[in-house]
């Protein structure tokens, strides 16, 4: 019972609790607290591994831009961040004014599937102000939110920027290996009263993308080439937070606040 209370449905853990508790000769009459402790703890174990299939699951779905949905989706995503400049054509070397690397943003999805997708349009959808703040300063980094004399101070000279979904995506991919691999636990469970759910995990992106961010501009890379370096050395710091038994992956958005339990 105790090994396979991990894997049951979210609707029977307060049965499969009595039942451990049963098991157990555990009254609880004299420790009530203990019941709901107990399952608390199991929704949370739970949700974290479904959570991942979730997660898996629009990983492994291609964008199919014969999709209404996926179309709408993305469309969503330039309104959020270019809410001034109407797109000209569904494919269009516009897209390239938001990150992607060529003339139909489909190609880009297919390391990441649909997840990329969810991720940046959450980003840009709740977080709309500081999603357009962070595509300004990938493009032009020396104006980013350093002053002049912050510049001058921290010797940045060569302000190199990025591509904005690109990037998205691929912090996608490092906030997908930090869930699957139980990196994320740490967190989840210290700001997820019961279970997680996706909108956690989004949040979690939106806070690696503002952290990613600023690390990007600290680290000041001679060029483009230098991102996988930068990448893994911001991975190695994220993974150190996250040994800390009572880390929370503390977001710097509005839209974070009902949800982070401190």
């Amino acid at each position: 019972r105790l090994q396979t209370s991990v894997s049951v449905h979210p609707d029977a853990i307060e049965k499969t609790i009595d039942d451990i508790m049963e098991l157990k000769r555990i009254n609880p009459d004299i420790n009530p607290q203990l019941g709901v402790s107990l399952q608390a703890c199991l929704l949370q174990i739970v949700g974290y591994r479904n959570l991942i299939a979730e997660v898996e699951k629009l990983r492994r779905e291609p964008y199919d831009s014969e999709n209404p949905q996926h179309e709408e989706m993305l469309l969503k995503l330039w309104k959020c961040l270019k809410p001034n400049s109407p797109l000209k054509a569904r494919i269009s070397k516009q897209w390239c004014e938001i990150g992607f690397q060529g003339d139909d943003p489909k190609t880009d999805f297919r390391g990441m599937g649909l997840l990329g997708l969810y991720n940046l349009v959450y980003f840009a959808e709740w977080d709309t102000e500081i999603a357009q703040q962070v595509l300004s300063d990938s493009l032009h980094p020396k104006y980013s939110q350093f002053s002049k004399a912050e510049w001058e101070k921290k010797k940045f000279d060569k302000a190199i920027g990025y591509s904005f979904a690109i990037v998205g995506i691929n912090i996608t991919d490092l906030a997908y290996n930090l869930l699957v691999s139980g990196a994320l636990k740490t967190h989840f469970y210290n700001v997820a009263p019961e279970a997680p759910t996706l909108t956690h995990f989004q949040q979690t992106f939106c806070y690696l993308m503002h952290e990613f961010h600023k690390f990007w501009i600290e680290e000041d890379p001679l060029d483009i080439m230098e991102f996988n370096r930068v990448r893994e050395k911001f991975h190695r710091r994220i993974l150190k937070q996250l040994q800390n038994p009572e880390m929370a992956l503390c977001p710097h958005f509005a839209a974070s606040e009902s949800l982070i339990n401190m």
